[in-house]
């Protein structure tokens, strides 16, 4: 299974996106602000910056904090404990994927809870027959 999250507004404060399911769109995402790290682990301000663009697998695990399944991303560099959860501001992400089914695309979104419950269902169906990626690109600029 592949997920896309495809990055389109910047601001000093969060960056937020559209998050895509094998190319149907699925979510709006929320992060932190993007710093551009490309691997430079000094550049990164704890629990206020979205991860590197790339593609990573993703597994689901229990999650202590949140004390319950959620989506984990594994080998992210400088980050540890990426996950897709709810939230509706960027003080919610700690450096992780939020998604939801609204958004003003400036720096919230909403009904959080209904999107990752739909999330962590699809995941859970497909997780034992194929893996499943998550990629992180910039939306393409039009010429």
């Amino acid at each position: 299974m592949q997920i896309k999250v495809v990055r389109s507004v910047y601001t000093p404060t969060s960056t937020l996106g559209k998050m895509f399911i094998n190319n149907e769109f699925f979510a709006f995402t929320l992060e932190d602000t993007d710093r551009n790290l490309k691997g430079e682990c000094r550049k990164k301000q704890k629990s206020q910056t979205a991860i590197d663009s790339g593609t990573y697998p993703v597994v689901l695990s229990f999650s202590n904090n949140f004390q319950k399944y959620l989506p984990l991303l594994l080998n992210v560099p400088c980050f540890e404990g990426i996950r897709i959860h709810g939230g509706n501001t960027c003080q919610d992400s700690l450096g992780c994927i939020l998604i939801g089914e609204h958004s003003n695309m400036q720096d919230k979104i909403w009904n959080c809870a209904s999107k990752v419950s739909s999330l962590v269902a699809l995941l859970k169906s497909v997780e034992k027959k194929e893996k499943i990626w998550i990629e992180i690109e910039k939306e393409a600029a039009i010429a």
